[in-house]
Parts: structure tokens; C-alpha cells; sequence
């Protein structure tokens, strides 16, 4: 009837559908479910387009597998693995000590220019190379003949003492332990160490005065 109330009983009743739970409920940043017949769906539920990555959320990159070493690299491993520690800075004071051996024995100063092994630039060129004198400052410095020694390699004696202590405190932390100063070289002294180190390649090759002093 005219101005009567419609109360709750009168209204009609909802028509029974799936009941949604928390569980099933979307949830921002989940991906989009399949489309039929296997196909993705046209972007994820929770209104982010496909192909965008919500807020908060890690992109996932690629996944890169493990690459397997060869058989050569697991052997250096192994045999580095038993090896003990003072195994490594033997092996690298041998290295050195023969090439301190060979300055000795050799003796460079008295040996011509030609003579066998010989820098290959400086056989076919004529030119000094970089590291041209260097052998030949090893046996003067090992003599005590440092302004011999610097005549022929000058940069060659100015880094000599800064290798030796690195040699030195690596050798020792690996083999007994020892905690020597850390000697900490930037970058920037680095390249500026092989900028001059470039500069005095060329400008021991010049062929005037006082250059022609630094001529090996």
C-alpha cells in the first residue's frame, strides 16, 4: 500500500553466488591468472598493467645457471684446497728468486745488445721499450749500485721498495698470519704511477740532450 514501509523481510533476496575467501581474494602485485586455452590474462588483478612491476615489489631477473669448471680448473682447486698456506707465497718467492738468479748469473751489463733473449722491440726498431734496463737496474741494486741502477730504469728502483713490502705483508698474512700495515694505493696514484711510467718510455727514445742520457 501507498506509504508503507518496505523493510528487509519485504525486499527481495540476493541471489546465491561463489563465496569469495581471503585466499582466493586477488591480491596486488600477484600475476595475472591463465587466460583460457593457456594464455596469459590481459594484465594481473589489483589494476597494474601487464609488463609493470608494482610498487615495493623486486623485479625478477634472469636466472643464470652455475657454469661447471673444467676438469683442469677442479684440480687447481683441489690441489690449491690441500695445499698448506705457506704453499702459495713459496711457490711465488721461487719465482722471484729465480729471476734474481738470472740477473746474477747473466750479468746484463756486460752482455750485447743483440745478445739471446734480447726485447723484441728494441731487435727490430731500435727503440727502448718500457721495460728495457730493467734486468740490468735489478743487477746494479742487488750490487748497491743505485744511481747505476736508476740511470737505467729509474722507475723501475722508485717501485722496486713499494713491491717488495707488498710482496712481503702478503706473503706473511698467508703463510703466518701476520698483520702488517696495509699499504693502500688508489686508483688514481695507480694510474697516475703508469701515466709517468708512459712518459719516460718516450722520453728516454728522444734523440736529444738531456733525454739521450736515459738511452739504453
Amino acid at each position: 500500500m501507498y506509504g508503507e514501509r518496505v523493510t528487509t523481510v519485504d525486499r527481495p533476496a540476493a541471489q546465491p553466488g561463489p563465496q569469495v575467501h581471503s585466499a582466493d581474494a586477488p591480491q596486488v602485485g600477484t600475476t595475472a591468472p591463465a587466460a583460457p586455452g593457456g594464455g596469459q590474462a590481459e594484465g594481473p588483478p589489483g589494476g597494474w598493467p601487464a609488463g609493470e612491476v608494482p610498487p615495493g615489489a623486486w623485479p625478477q631477473g634472469p636466472v643464470y645457471q652455475p657454469v661447471e669448471p673444467d676438469r683442469f680448473t677442479r684440480f687447481v682447486m683441489r690441489l690449491y684446497d690441500r695445499a698448506p698456506r705457506w704453499a702459495v707465497p713459496l711457490a711465488a718467492l721461487g719465482c722471484v728468486g729465480m729471476g734474481v738468479a738470472y740477473a746474477l748469473i747473466s750479468d746484463p751489463t756486460q752482455s750485447a745488445p743483440d745478445a739471446r733473449p734480447t726485447c723484441l722491440l728494441k731487435l727490430t726498431t731500435g727503440l727502448d721499450c718500457p721495460g728495457c734496463g730493467g734486468t740490468r737496474a735489478l743487477w746494479y741494486v742487488l750490487h748497491g749500485d743505485l744511481p747505476a741502477a736508476a740511470r737505467h730504469h729509474f722507475l723501475f728502483v722508485f717501485a722496486l721498495p713499494f713491491l717488495t713490502y707488498l710482496f712481503v705483508a702478503w706473503a706473511g698474512k698467508q703463510a703466518f698470519g701476520w698483520r702488517l700495515p696495509e699499504l693502500r694505493i688508489s686508483s688514481k696514484v695507480i694510474g697516475g704511477f703508469l701515466a709517468a711510467w708512459l712518459a719516460f718510455s718516450v722520453l728516454r727514445n728522444l734523440p736529444w740532450a738531456p733525454f739521450t742520457a736515459l738511452y739504453v
